[in-house]
C-alpha cells in the first residue's frame, strides 16, 4: 500500500496519514511486518513536515499498532494472537503429539495408520466435542451481526458466534463480563488494545477485513459518467475509502469525498448521482432523493485469516483465560 495524501480531502493532512495506516492496518492493506519509510523520507515522499510524521508515528506507536526496531526502522507491528504462557502451552502438546507418533512408531505402525488413527479421534473428538464461545466486538450494530454471521458460517457447528459492540461493551458490565467469558474474542487491529482494556483479558485476536464481493460488483458496474460522492462518518477513514472506490471503479472520472456531519454535504448531495456511504453512515440515506443511487461501502472478515487464524484457534485446546491473564499479571 502506498501512502498517499488527497489534498482535495476536507480532513487535516495529519489525521489523513493516520487513517492510512491505521485503517490500512485493519483492512489488511498493510500487512504484520511490514516496513514503513522513515520519519524524514516520508515527510518529504508527502510534501509535510516531519514533526507531523512524528507525532502520528507515535500516537501509532502508543497505540500498538506500529513498532520501532533499533537499527532496523519502522514496522506494523506483529500480531499477538496467544499470550506467551498460551504458547508454551500449545509447546507442551506439541509434544505430547510427539510422543504419540513414536509410540506408534514403536507399535509398527505406518505414517499413514498413525495419520489415519489420529484424525478418526479427532473427527469423533469433534463430533461430540464441546461448542466454542466466539464474540465479534465490532463497532456499528448492522455490520457487527455481518461479520459475526460470516465467522459463524466459516466455523459451523464448532462455534456459537456473538456479535457486540465496542460500544456496548463501554456502557454494559453484564455484556463485558459475559464476552470477558467466551473462549475466543475477535475484532479490528486498532481496537484490540481497547477491547482488551474494557474486558481485562490479553486474549483478544484481531483480524483483516476486506471489502465485500457485492460493493466491489456494484463499484465495478456503475456508469462512468456517474457522479460519485463518497461519504464516511469518521474523517480518517476517507483516505482510505476514496481510493478504494476509484479502485474498483477506476472507469469514474468524479470522485468527492465528504464527512457525514460536514456543512457542506448539503450542498454536494444534489451534485453527485451516486452515493458511496460508509458503514455506519446511514443516516446520509435520509437526505437522498429517489434518483440517487446508494452504495454501501461494506467490508467482510478477510476469508483467508479466519481459516488461518479463527478455525486454528477454535479447534486447538484452549486454556482458561481468567488464568492466563491473572498469570500474566
Amino acid at each position: 500500500m502506498r501512502l498517499v495524501l488527497d489534498r482535495d480531502l476536507p480532513v487535516p493532512l495529519g489525521a489523513q496519514l493516520r487513517g492510512l495506516i491505521e485503517y490500512g492496518i485493519a483492512c489488511g492493506e498493510l500487512a504484520p511486518g511490514e516496513r514503513l519509510p522513515s520519519v524524514r523520507d516520508l515527510a518529504d515522499e508527502l510534501r509535510v513536515a516531519a514533526m507531523t510524521v512524528g507525532q502520528v508515528y507515535r500516537d501509532l506507536r502508543d497505540a500498538g499498532l506500529i513498532e520501532t526496531r533499533a537499527g532496523s526502522g519502522t514496522f506494523i507491528a506483529r500480531r499477538e494472537e496467544r499470550s506467551g504462557e498460551m504458547a508454551r502451552r500449545t509447546g507442551n502438546f506439541h509434544r505430547h503429539i510427539d510422543l504419540l507418533v513414536e509410540e506408534g512408531f514403536a507399535l509398527g505402525l505406518r505414517s499413514s495408520e498413525i495419520a489415519g488413527l489420529i484424525a478418526a479421534r479427532l473427527s469423533a473428538r469433534q463430533a461430540s466435542g464441546p461448542v466454542r464461545q466466539v464474540v465479534m466486538a465490532g463497532i456499528f450494530p448492522a455490520a457487527t451481526a455481518g461479520y459475526a454471521r460470516a465467522i459463524a458460517e466459516a466455523l459451523g457447528k464448532s462455534a456459537i458466534v456473538e456479535a457486540i459492540t465496542i460500544d456496548v461493551l463501554q456502557r454494559s458490565e453484564a455484556d463485558r463480563q459475559r464476552a470477558a467469558s467466551a473462549d475466543l474474542v475477535l475484532t479490528f487491529a486498532h481496537r484490540r488494545r481497547e477491547v482488551e482494556a474494557l474486558l481485562g483479558r490479553r486474549s483478544v485476536t484481531a483480524i483483516s477485513f476486506i471489502p465485500a464481493e457485492a460493493t466491489r460488483r456494484a463499484l465495478a458496474s456503475l456508469d462512468p459518467r456517474s457522479r460519485v460522492l463518497v461519504v464516511s462518518r469518521f474523517p480518517e477513514f476517507l483516505p482510505v475509502m476514496k481510493p478504494g472506490v476509484q479502485r474498483f471503479a477506476p472507469h469514474v472520472s468524479e470522485v468527492a469525498a465528504v464527512v457525514l456531519d460536514a456543512e457542506e454535504m448539503e450542498a454536494l448531495l444534489p451534485a453527485h448521482d451516486v452515493v458511496v456511504f460508509a458503514s455506519g453512515a446511514e443516516r446520509v440515506l435520509e437526505k437522498l432523493d429517489q434518483r440517487t443511487l446508494a452504495i454501501e461501502y461494506r467490508h467482510i472478515p478477510d476469508p483467508g485469516e479466519i481459516e488461518r487464524i479463527v478455525v486454528p484457534l477454535v479447534q486447538s485446546p484452549m486454556p482458561d483465560t481468567a488464568e492466563l491473564d491473572r498469570e500474566a499479571s
